[in-house]
């Protein structure tokens, strides 16, 4: 009887689509594994594909492919451990969320995933067909279970395979990253170990796709013994990890060794991470290389250039400074010191001209008018078309600034400051916005590219916002201040509730309707916004689906 037996964990970021490339860092880690005297080596759910898929999975061709490379790897890989790797898979006109065990050069096992969640930015039930409670495969003469992702966030599946006879359970996912969510996993798996008596295993991917950012943070659990659990691995968020784990027979059953224990930063640091890899992949896994961004001298151009600088490395960013007469002598100076502390190229392009020559040749269209939000918007899109057309020549991706709480009202110009193919901060509130810069000032990481120290000019933070789009114009003058709208947006957006509810928690009743209004009144503006990196529960796209045509409000 085994008594003893090795397992490799890799935690890597797949790139969606590039089914050859995948499979090239599934086989790499497979070699590892084979050096190290593992049984069976592990990739997350998904892994050959890239996740999430979405609707690229109903290609029969693409689904084809990704089985064939599967397939490849398993004949690649006869002579070592067994491989395990996600993929999808079609059978008798069903299509399935599946992971298949490798070994000896066939396919010997296929784990079918059962539980397919539908919430949040998650739609497996319309894609996938459920599959049946698959049983433990034997590894080394070991008896395992694996739980694919949503499969081990319900009692049934992991229950049915302690019954079936598993001794360890291995959970592969494809988990997004959302502020916190290591804590939510863990007392789903908490759970799981304390309900079945048995060690699990929980690997992630890591990585960007689009707007979902994968964390790692890797972990294994075993039962504890006064019938809790104890982790005894646990992998660092973000990071690619490839690491051997030794389970040992015990009378109480099979038990995981203690290995490496890496530190889980706190949420600022998290965030930040998630915003940074999220850039950082979505340039990568396109092709680009460079980026530039409208510098303002307000603090979230600011927070943006930084983020890049770190993402790319400063040499590969280009900030421009678009002013006219509106535009302080304070927010140039703003400009160029941020830049300076960043290292990043600032170029300066009026709008002046522009602008004058717009309103020359609209001047017969608008004669009898008064200047409004018309003429403000006019220099906001001059300003989208320059930049755009920066890009255009030069190649660098159009980064977007604006923070939640404005793609949450509207307060950005469509075709202006929208203008851009990836936004950094859509998901953070302008309250995170201010903290997020303390926290770079203070903090430097390894996986940063950019400059240590005090990077963000303090006078940024501390200034109040404007768009500086007419004389003396302050946010202020359109939002409530931004303390006030965080906690009305937070709770309609995250938390649902009425207006009834906002009210009741003691703010006034008519900005309270007016943040509604502004709301379900921008959804437009969101539909065509630039994609960003998510790191709430509720961020504006797949957690959030709203009707453009709306005409229901709540009432007080």
């Amino acid at each position: 009887m085994t008594d003893s037996i090795r397992i490799t964990l890799a935690q890597l970021n797949p790139t969606l689509g590039d089914l050859e490339g995948n499979a090239a860092k599934a086989r790499s880690a497979w070699e590892k594994g084979k050096a190290a005297g593992a049984a069976i080596v592990y990739l997350p759910e998904m892994f050959i594909t890239g996740y999430q898929t979405q609707d690229l999975v109903l290609k029969k061709g693409f689904v084809d492919h990704a089985v064939s490379q599967v397939e490849a790897l398993a004949r690649q890989c006869a002579d070592g451990p067994a491989l395990a790797i996600g993929t999808p898979w079609g059978n008798e006109g069903k299509l399935y969320n599946a992971y298949f065990i490798c070994e000896g050069g066939e396919i010997t096992a296929r784990i079918l995933k059962h539980e397919l969640p539908h919430k949040q930015l998650f739609d497996e039930m319309r894609l996938f067909d459920e599959g049946p409670i698959s049983g433990p495969y034997c590894i080394g003469g070991v008896r395992i279970g694996s739980p694919i992702c949503e499969d081990s966030w319900w009692p049934d599946v992991a229950e049915a395979l302690e019954e079936s006879g598993a001794e360890i359970l291995v959970v592969p996912n494809g988990s997004p990253y959302h502020r916190n969510k290591l804590d939510l996993r863990m007392g789903h798996m908490v759970a799981r170990v304390v309900e079945n008596r048995l060690p699990l295993v929980y690997l992630n991917s890591v990585g960007g796709q689009d707007d979902q950012i994968y964390d790692g943070a890797s972990f294994v659990l075993n039962p504890g013994p006064d019938g809790g659990a104890e982790k005894v691995v646990q992998f660092a968020p973000f990071d690619e990890v490839i690491d051997h784990i030794d389970f040992t027979r015990t009378p109480d059953g099979w038990r995981a060794a203690p290995g490496q224990m890496a530190e889980q930063p706190d949420e600022w640091e998290q965030d930040y991470r998630a915003m940074m890899t999220g850039l950082r992949d979505y340039l990568r896994k396109n092709g680009f290389r460079k980026v530039l961004l409208g510098m303002s001298g307000g603090i979230d151009s600011a927070l943006v250039a930084t983020i890049a600088a770190d993402a790319v490395g400063p040499e590969n960013v280009r900030c421009v400074m678009l002013p006219s007469e509106y535009t302080s002598q304070a927010s140039l100076d703003d400009a160029a010191d941020a830049a300076t502390r960043l290292g990043v190229r600032l170029d300066t392009v009026r709008i002046d001209g522009a602008r004058d020559a717009v309103e020359d040749a609209l001047a017969h269209l608008m004669e009898g008018t008064k200047p409004d939000v018309t003429e403000e918007n006019i220099q906001s899109r001059l300003r989208g078309l320059m930049l755009m057309a920066i890009s255009n020549k030069h190649g660098e991706m159009l980064l977007t600034t604006g923070n939640k709480s404005e793609v949450a009202v509207g307060y950005a110009t469509i075709y202006g400051d929208m203008a851009g193919g990836y936004n950094p901060i859509k998901d953070l509130y302008k309250t995170r916005v201010f903290e997020t810069c303390r926290w770079r000032n203070a903090n430097h990481r390894g996986w940063m590219m950019g400059k240590t120290g005090e990077v963000i000019p303090p006078q940024i933070i501390t200034k109040p916002p404007s768009a500086e789009l007419r004389p003396d114009q302050k946010d202020s003058d359109s939002l409530p201040p931004y303390d006030v709208l965080d906690q009305i947006l937070f709770g309609l957006v995250e938390e649902d509730l009425s207006l009834k509810d906002l009210v009741a928690r003691g703010f006034d009743a008519e900005t309270v309707k007016r943040v509604e209004w502004l709301l379900y009144n921008s959804e437009w503006k969101r539909y065509q916004a630039a994609p960003g990196p998510r790191i709430s529960t509720k961020a504006f796209w797949l957690d959030r689906r709203y009707p453009l045509v709306n005409r229901w409000r709540d009432e007080l």
